[in-house]
């Protein structure tokens, strides 16, 4: 690990004009659980490190009424898992976050972190490889011809094959979350899709973050589907494992198993949190069966770009998203 400044920010407004003075090499630090993973790997050398835990005390909140869910970015995973409101209202939030990771690690890690994480593409993450464009721009992508059988298939490019391998983020997504930003410019209130970017010829600029800037909350809206919501993530060991595939459903469902509206995610198969409304659009309006739920899984893998060892992928992913809906008709709400 590099040598590298720590400041611990009492407030937000300290934490702020911290980042603000560092300039650009600026890192905020709440769980660390990817950051300092990434330092150790000399894969992130930041010059700064704004420590941020001082603002759980406004930042923390989980909060649900009758607009939808407040989350605060300070607040913990685990403690979201396992909130009552979210446990009961937005089943697909809660499972999510209780799938993600160790218990060690939802204790400890932070919502607005988790969302953050960045890519596990060993070419990213071994410093080895000279070849990444995520790492080094205009180095090339390794994956394109190695090891890819985990990377993404969907919102990829010629730069970049790697994956967003997180699960709560692609939750959001799916919800229509929005999510709370400072920075030096001020407050700002964005969708949740659009704070990720596709790698284009950029894959190194992730976010649509600005220089400095924080996110301090999420809100998820109420809806008529959040209570018919689930998780379901396919991975090759049940423990402790980043997906190979996952789907994120939320349903309105009518008396006669009429599809009103539908949400739907997918993760393990894309370059940031995928929401597909490809698939949302093929279901609106037509009995929830096995026939409409093939139709809506080709709908969402009709981009699908597999090379190498990725050819499975499509098809797990369409089977993925069948079974997570069929399982999602049948729930109890």
């Amino acid at each position: 690990m590099r040598p590298f400044h720590y400041e611990h920010a009492a407030d937000r407004a300290q934490a702020l004009k911290a980042a603000a003075a560092a300039g650009a090499n600026v890192h905020y630090l709440a769980g660390g659980t990817t950051l300092i993973d990434l330092m150790k790997l000399d894969v992130m050398r930041p010059a700064t490190v704004v420590d941020i835990n001082a603002l759980a005390r406004d930042h923390a909140e989980v909060r649900a009424d009758a607009e939808g869910l407040k989350l605060g970015a300070l607040a913990r995973m685990s403690d979201v898992a396992e909130h009552p409101a979210v446990v009961r209202d937005y089943p697909l939030i809660a499972q999510s976050l209780d799938l993600a990771a160790s218990p060690q690690l939802r204790n400890m890690a932070s919502l607005g972190g988790n969302v953050l994480q960045r890519t596990r593409c060993p070419y990213f993450r071994d410093t080895g490889w000279s070849a990444c464009n995520k790492r080094q721009p205009g180095s090339g992508c390794a994956a394109l011809t190695g090891v890819n059988r985990k990377l993404a298939i969907l919102g990829v490019s010629d730069h970049c094959i790697a994956n967003y391998p997180g699960d709560f983020a692609v939750a959001l997504a799916a919800l229509g979350a929005t999510v709370d930003l400072e920075g030096p410019a001020g407050r700002r209130v964005i969708p949740f899709e659009d704070l990720h970017r596709l790698p284009g010829e950029t894959p190194h600029i992730e976010t649509n973050l600005k220089p400095g800037e924080l996110i301090t909350g999420f809100s998820v809206p109420a809806g008529s589907w959040t209570r018919r919501s689930l998780y379901l993530k396919i991975r090759d060991r049940q423990s402790y494992e980043f997906a190979l595939t996952s789907a994120a459903i939320a349903l309105d469902l009518d008396a006669g198993g009429v599809v009103r509206e539908a949400r739907i995610g997918l993760g393990g198969v894309a370059a940031k949190p995928w929401r597909s409304h490809e698939a949302e659009a093929a279901l609106r309006g037509r009995p929830l069966d096995e026939a409409s739920a093939q139709a809506a899984a080709h709908a969402a893998f009709a981009g699908a770009k597999a090379g190498g060892q990725q050819a499975f992928k499509p098809e797990l992913g369409r089977r993925t998203l069948v079974r997570a809906l069929l399982e999602a008709r049948t729930m109890e709400v």
